[in-house]
């Protein structure tokens, strides 16, 4: 399964409004998870099993947390069993068909 999350916490932290350090204490767990992973502005993407990659996102999202009230996190999750190495495969699949017109 592929799960791309996006976890805040509820009151800005940083000094000049923002959240980045919640954010990359939150992208850290996802590292040393070993999942292949891939982080951009606004979600990050990971992909394993079902419990090993919930467990990274909880963990993820308690790290974002450390210190606020209130955490958001949005999870969006393509299910699709017995298939693996999609996080590159799909896009590598609509690359080729950009490449086709």
């Amino acid at each position: 399964m592929i799960v791309a999350f996006s976890v805040s916490p509820a009151a800005a932290p940083d000094s000049d409004g923002g959240v980045s350090e919640a954010v990359a204490r939150a992208v850290r767990v996802v590292r040393e998870s070993g999942l292949p992973h891939r982080t951009g502005s606004m979600f990050t993407e990971i992909e394993g099993e079902w419990d090993e990659v919930m467990d990274v996102v909880k963990r993820a999202t308690d790290a974002a947390g450390e210190g606020s009230a209130r955490v958001g996190l949005v999870i969006k999750a393509d299910i699709r069993p017995g298939y693996t190495g999609q996080l590159d495969a799909k896009l590598d699949r609509v690359e080729a068909h950009l490449r086709e017109q």
